[in-house]
């Protein structure tokens, strides 16, 4: 295995990379409240034993009839899973601003937005951390954003325009003054890498130390990513949307309707063309053919990316990773024959990032509120530990990986095809697998990340200067450890893993650890007073996928202290392989009709193992809990693994918790998106899921040769 396709396999598989979603504010508080008491509508403490009681049944009422909302009752579950569980959700969704696909996960985010209005509001505590200063930067700027004009996007303001000058030109506008000779497709699309834009160059950072950045094949267009079947005449959807969106660019700068057209003409010849390079590498073999051989010479610009995009920063030169020279020698030649077109392209993409991309003025405060979520991540993150994060709820979530665990290490004992030497070495593993909570915590590296909102200047009569200068910081930020890692230890953790206020769950191969980090643990995924049904449906189901990523295809390949070993025999490899393959195979059948393409299986194969995976040991785990509990305490009732008004059994409660997870509401355009992610549509996440478990047809009590259970052998690894 060459160190290219090393970097690049394990780096899109390293994270498990889980979102859950909730739905509102209350919602998300109750957890810290519940520590001690419940409050009233004024957040006065009730003291009646009567009322905690009261109160929590009338929360799990509520909860209950939303569940009950998302599902679609005409659909039999054992018809289909997906649209029983959720076949209503798309209906009941709140209204919001969304430039991806809508769904039960994404949503948090609109949520934690709401959390971060009031966090802004939290100088008291901000004084407390010695945080004043950042706060208030962060206030100016949520301000500045709320009185800005953005719908829609101003994009002639004279500060986009003088950044794209700046950068490479913008021949659409500038005509004759704009000098092709001087312009470098490759230098310009390094530039935007800085502003968070991937133009023709990719960049992705490596989650292990020196954190150096990694590249993947550009994916071109707008709203909607472009394929060469999707753009095949100016009806398709694809062409429409990307059409509109650079019309609205052009004609803010006073362009005729024939220069307009001329130039969106020209950026869809050049997809065109590029699009036949980007399909040549899609699985990157005839890279890697090329490179064997040594046919093609290095490209010879990667220089400047590194000057451009880095400063220079003298990373080991065994570390760094150089993307398919094959691919990026023919680009250039295409991108040789549309020069100006390549240039508008980028102009108009660097202006895309810069968007608020909003449907409706009435959206904007939304967008406010994300974007200082998300671009200042770090001094609010702060700020939720102490507001938000209950030790009650760690000691709880704490517990549940420990069954999960029990159940894990069980399914291990007695999975007789490990021989005996590679069953010792998978023990071996597992005990050694470190659980966080919350976040890693590095406070050291967390100061100077919070610190380092001193460096946005925001400039009081330019808010497009002022957006600039967010985005180009919020890019400084994610390269961080990058660029300092001189001055770090080879210990340090990638910054995702020091961000508590995320709804994320990883497995982290380097130093075999999971990670629950506290912005999960809010509905759909968790809730106090939930009945461990759900809860091991949803928070369980996530723990033991995290888990399975350690034993998927690519955690097999590390061992318990996280060096990559192999320690498989030959024999007990051979049957893994099968196995997973199976996985591959079983979902590259499902089509997805909205774009008449298939699941790719083979890129999803991990991330499929690790939904089975989950979703068994989770099942374990709670039957496990379950028969403790029911042996400790003679009068545990079973109706106390109910939901109020959904005529289910703990188990089928269990199943649904999980299906909910993932409801969504997809325009044709995310089905594009998605297809290049490792995750399997939502969708089939699901029906892959439960088509693979013995345990749901018997639940559900689905016959063999039902949609969900069509026959008796199932795909399984673990």
């Amino acid at each position: 295995m060459n160190r290219r396709k090393m970097f690049s396999s394990s780096s899109r598989t390293m994270w498990a990379i889980v979102f859950i979603y909730i739905s509102v504010i209350s919602e998300l508080r109750v957890p810290c409240e519940a520590r001690t008491t419940v409050t009233d509508a004024q957040g006065k403490p009730e003291a009646s034993e009567n009322t905690v009681k009261d109160s929590s049944a009338e929360y799990l009422r509520i909860y209950s009839d939303r569940m009950k909302s998302y599902m679609n009752d005409s659909v039999a579950p054992c018809d289909d899973f997906y649209e029983y569980a959720c076949g209503n959700w798309q209906h009941v969704k709140q209204d919001r601003q969304s430039s991806h696909k809508r769904s039960n996960l994404l949503d948090v985010g609109y949520t934690l937005g709401d959390v971060v209005e009031v966090l802004l509001t939290r100088n008291s505590l901000a004084v407390d951390l010695n945080y004043t200063a950042e706060l208030l930067i962060a206030q100016r700027f949520y301000n500045a954003c709320l009185g800005a004009d953005l719908y829609p996007m101003p994009a002639a303001d004279p500060a986009y325009l003088a950044l794209i000058r700046s950068i490479g030109g913008f021949p659409a506008v500038d005509g004759e003054a704009w000098n092709a000779a001087n312009f470098s497709w490759f230098n310009m699309s390094a530039h935007l890498t800085n502003y968070g834009a991937n133009g023709l160059i990719h960049e992705k950072i490596l989650p292990q130390f020196p954190f150096v950045p990694y590249f993947k094949v550009p994916e071109l267009g707008f709203d909607y990513i472009v394929h060469t079947d999707n753009i095949a005449s100016n009806d398709t959807r694809g062409y429409k949307l990307n059409e509109k969106r650079m019309r609205g660019y052009l004609e803010a700068y006073g362009l005729s309707e024939e220069k307009v057209s001329e130039v969106i003409a020209g950026v869809f010849a050049f997809w065109q063309d590029a699009l036949l390079v980007i399909d040549r590498f899609a699985e990157e073999k005839e890279c890697e053919e090329h490179a064997e051989t040594e046919e093609i010479p290095p490209f010879s610009e990667w220089s400047s990316y590194y000057e451009i995009a880095w400063n220079s920063t003298n990373f080991p030169a065994e570390s760094l990773e150089s993307f398919c020279d094959f691919y990026y020698v023919e680009l250039d030649k295409v991108c040789a024959k549309h020069k100006p077109a390549v240039a508008n392209y980028l102009a108009m993409l660097l202006l895309y990032r810069l968007d608020a991309k909003l449907k409706a003025a009435k959206y904007q405060k939304e967008h406010c509120l994300q974007t200082v979520q998300y671009s200042l991540p770090y001094i609010f993150d702060r700020l939720y530990r102490v507001e938000y994060f209950s030790e009650e709820i760690s000691a709880e979530i704490s517990g549940i990986i420990m069954e999960l665990r029990k159940s894990f290490r069980l399914m291990l004992e007695n999975s007789e095809w490990l021989d005996t030497e590679t069953r010792r070495e998978a023990l071996q593993k597992e005990s050694s697998i470190e659980p966080i909570i919350g976040s890693f915590k590095d406070d050291e590296l967390t100061e100077r990340l919070v610190r380092a909102v001193n460096n946005l200047t925001i400039v009081e009569q330019s808010f497009a200067q002022t957006n600039i200068n967010l985005r180009r910081l919020t890019t400084k930020i994610r390269r961080f450890n990058g660029n300092h890692f001189s001055e770090l230890s080879n210990a340090t953790k990638p910054l995702e893993l020091v961000w508590s206020m995320q709804v994320n769950a990883f497995y982290y191969n380097i130093d075999n650890s999971i990670y629950v980090m506290a912005g999960i643990l809010h509905p759909p995924a968790f809730h106090q007073l939930w009945p461990n049904s759900l809860k091991y449906g949803t928070i369980g189901y996530l723990v033991g996928h995290e888990l399975t990523h350690g034993f998927d295809t690519v955690g097999s390949m590390f061992d318990g202290s996280g060096s990559q070993r192999n320690w498989w025999s030959k024999k007990s490899n051979a049957v893994f392989n099968e196995r997973a393959e199976c996985y591959a195979e079983h979902y590259s059948n499902y089509l997805i009709p909205e774009i008449n393409r298939k699941i790719n299986g083979n890129q999803t194969k991990d991330e499929n193992i690790a939904d089975s995976g989950g979703l068994h040991q989770a099942l374990s785990a709670y039957r496990s809990y379950m028969k403790q509990q029911q042996q400790d305490n003679e009068t545990y009732l079973d109706k106390n693994e109910l939901m109020p008004g959904l005529d289910l059994s703990p188990e089928q409660l269990f199943f649904l918790g999980f299906a909910q997870l993932w409801c969504n509401a997809y325009e044709e355009e995310h089905y594009w998106e998605e297809l290049s992610n490792e995750h399997t549509i939502d969708k089939f996440r699901v029906i892959g899921a439960v088509t693979n478990n013995e345990d749901f047809a018997k639940v559900y009590n689905c016959p063999v040769g039902s949609p969900m259970n069509p026959h008796a052998e199932r795909c399984r690894v673990w």
